[in-house]
């Protein structure tokens, strides 16, 4: 238990440093100071605006925070279920219980037959709410798939086993901050200058 918790810690603490990085790279500094790219920019909603202008910039950023967050709360339920603490259960067949790799699977399943017919592939004439939530359930979908990625390669139920858990968890938890900060982190950054601005 302790070697788990070490590792997530070392983990976290690879992607923080992960964020911090690609998202200084990819920042341009005038005079020491990080400035937007327009100085008309006012609002939130004008920041979003203006870096997201490629709709498959967006998505990507939508998906990675889709990604990230649900890999976390999948983390935290399975935890808290293991512990035999809050509402939540395994759902149970008499097979075994169901794994939320399964809900991963059917979630991309059917993101992926969306894109087929064309609702919400980001295409010119789509809507853009379609968009943004087709590449938010793509996020997810691909969270519960690889959160159980030792069963796809060892066919075993080794979720809570050594094997299972400890190399995986530092990946994907470092693949996602880093793809935030990679589609993001200038938006990001730029929020937060907003934001300082504004006080």
């Amino acid at each position: 238990m302790k070697a788990r918790r070490r590792a997530l810690l070392v983990a976290l603490l690879v992607a923080v440093v992960g964020f911090i990085t690609v998202s200084r790279v990819l920042l341009r500094v005038e005079d020491g100071r990080r400035v937007p790219v327009a100085s008309e920019v006012t609002s939130a909603a004008d920041l979003y605006a203006l870096h997201f202008r490629d709709v498959r910039h967006e998505r990507m950023f939508i998906a990675s925070i889709g990604f990230f967050v649900a890999f976390a709360l999948v983390r935290t339920i399975t935890h808290l279920i293991r512990a035999g603490r809050g509402p939540f259960h395994d759902v149970v067949t008499k097979g075994g219980h169901l794994h939320h790799l399964l809900w991963g699977i059917l979630l991309l399943l059917g993101v992926g037959y969306l894109w087929l017919i064309q609702v919400g592939s980001g295409g010119v004439d789509g809507e853009p709410w379609a968009s943004r939530i087709t590449a938010l359930l793509f996020g997810v979908a691909s969270a519960l798939t690889l959160d159980e990625f030792a069963l796809w390669l060892t066919f075993r139920d080794v979720y809570w086993e050594r094997e299972g858990r400890l190399s995986i968890d530092a990946v994907v938890l470092f693949g996602s901050l880093l793809s935030i900060a990679m589609w993001g982190g200038p938006f990001l950054r730029d929020l937060a200058w907003l934001w300082t601005r504004a006080r």
